[in-house]
């Protein structure tokens, strides 16, 4: 498996198809990126030569945030909207939709299993 940009990228995908298991690149960034190193995106990953993966390497590097550095980005993002006490950081602190999604039908992703409440019990008898 090649290791491009601290990321393994899987050996028998076509290469723009396998720089998008890199966090942070998806189909346009790919393409920009094969573009600019001047590579064929129908070659597979394993028939690259050691230059063209160092050329991509050097590419995400300089141009690209990925991997780690966006992931610890995005949850410092999220942490100043938490800190900040705005709408969206009370949102994610809540585990609930961010962008004004409705909540009384569906969110299930973001709000999990349903938890179900016992209603009042009725007493049998009384009139």
């Amino acid at each position: 498996m090649p290791r491009v940009a601290g990321a393994d990228i899987p050996d028998n995908k076509k290469i723009r198809i396998a720089l998008r298991y890199i966090y942070g690149i998806g189909p346009h960034f790919a393409e920009l990126i094969l573009k600019e190193a001047g590579i064929d995106g129908d070659i597979k990953a394993n028939a690259l030569n050691e230059d063209q993966l160092a050329q991509i390497a050097g590419i995400l590097e300089n141009n690209y945030v990925t991997e780690g550095a966006l992931r610890r980005q995005v949850a410092q993002n999220i942490g100043r909207l938490r800190d900040i006490r705005s709408y969206r950081g009370d949102r994610h602190r809540r585990g609930l939709p961010v962008r004004g999604q409705n909540t009384q039908t569906n969110a299930r992703t973001r709000k999990g299993r349903k938890r179900t409440v016992a209603g009042k019990k009725s007493v049998k008898g009384m009139k």
